[in-house]
């Protein structure tokens, strides 16, 4: 069952490409500690710039690129936003015009395997064992933990496994926006790794006790129809459970950060699978729940596919509201040229894809994501019977 709880590129400097004719665009990806429009001098203003220069008379406030220029090694682009960059020589306007995109955002599932320290990854790694023993010990031990607790206080409420998923998905979704919306005035508080502690300590036993009932009385509702025997359904069902989890959340990538080795950030992602839908991970829970009531068919898939849809469709709001504020104008570009629908925005122009559009995919996080998609579809049986051995 899919959960919501599961860098800025630097400029790179590369040698200038020979002047002609064609006009070229470059992605000019914005810093995300910065909200001033880059401007990129034209080759003739940075050469007459620099020192190697003779009878130089630019303006000291050019940047000194000598024969190079910044750009991206990946070469795409986006919308609305461009800059025109000209020589100042009117006679060669043709030969020198080229355009730069200005992306607001950042390049979502970027990962730089020479930026990475060792060390970080061993702390995530003792930190990552420290919270599962953590939460096995306090919260999933029968012997020792409140999960089955929790789970029979609330299944207390209502005889009917229908409002007992209901209520579950309720109290997780409450919790996890709840605190997502209070997250600004948390960090200034208690600070961002303290928060994120806070956060995942809270939303994790929730999110458990909602999958593992969920896993534990699927079946137990009322059958509504009965499509399993019909060809193809399997087939298809598994195909549509594999593409949702391409549509996670891009900072849910951010591993350090979603443990707290890295300080956690607010990120406005604007490439990868943002391009498609502004919210990936509503689009790709929908699209999970949909194939798997079509395959469980009875009531209580149905309260639970109602229940986590809902929640993402407030945090399409809530989302929205909460970048709005911390980007502002930023974040209404990238809102511009992006949309909620999936190829929306595409269809209607708003949207440019990159000619190598693919390249924005073939990424160690999406290759990650196959493999870990893979792992859990063949550990079904295994996921089963630890949660039926939790008689929640």
């Amino acid at each position: 069952m899919a959960t919501t709880l599961l860098v800025s590129n630097p400029f790179s400097p590369l040698p200038h490409r020979s002047f002609g004719h064609k006009r070229s665009t470059h992605l000019l990806r914005r810093p995300a500690f910065t909200l001033k429009t880059l401007r990129i001098p034209s080759f003739k203003e940075s050469f007459h710039s620099s020192p190697f220069a003779s009878n130089s008379n630019s303006n000291s406030n050019s940047l000194p690129l000598f024969t190079r220029r910044f750009q991206l090694a990946a070469r795409i682009s986006t919308g609305d936003t461009e800059t025109k960059i000209s020589s100042d020589d009117d006679d060669d306007d043709d030969d020198d015009e080229s355009s730069a995109v200005l992306l607001m955002g950042e390049d979502s599932a970027s990962f730089d395997l020479a930026q990475q320290k060792i060390s970080s990854w061993i702390y995530f790694s003792l930190i990552l064992g420290v919270v599962l023993f953590v939460l096995d010990f306090v919260w999933i031990d029968n012997s020792t933990g409140f999960g089955k607790a929790f789970v029979d206080a609330v299944s207390g409420l209502s005889g009917s496994h229908e409002v007992v998923m209901l209520t579950l998905v309720l109290i997780f979704a409450v919790v996890h926006s709840g605190l997502a919306s209070l997250r600004d005035v948390g960090e200034k508080l208690i600070g961002e790794r303290a928060f994120r502690v806070l956060f995942a300590g809270t939303s994790l036993p929730l999110a458990v006790s909602t999958i593992v009932y969920f896993i534990n009385h699927r079946y137990d509702g009322q059958q509504l129809w009965q499509l399993q025997s019909v060809p193809g359904l399997h087939q298809f069902v598994w195909l549509s459970s594999f593409i949702s989890f391409f549509f996670l959340y891009p900072s849910t990538f951010n591993l350090l950060e979603v443990a707290a080795v890295e300080k956690p950030k607010m990120h406005l992602w604007e490439t990868g699978i943002m391009r498609i839908t502004r919210h990936p991970q509503m689009v790709g829970q929908v699209v999970w729940c949909l194939a798997h009531t079509l395959w469980i068919g009875n009531s209580v898939a149905v309260a639970a596919s109602v229940g986590l849809i809902g929640h993402h469709l407030f945090g399409v709001w809530n989302g929205d509201r909460r970048l709005a504020i911390r980007y502002g104008e930023d974040f209404e570009s990238v809102k511009r040229r992006t949309s909620v629908i999936p190829f929306a925005a595409i269809l209607e122009g708003r949207q440019k894809l990159p000619k190598e559009y693919y390249k924005e995919f073939i990424r160690v996080p999406y290759l990650t994501i196959t493999a870990l998609t893979l792992g859990a579809y063949f550990a079904h049986p295994l996921m089963q019977a630890a949660s039926f051995g939790l008689h929640w």
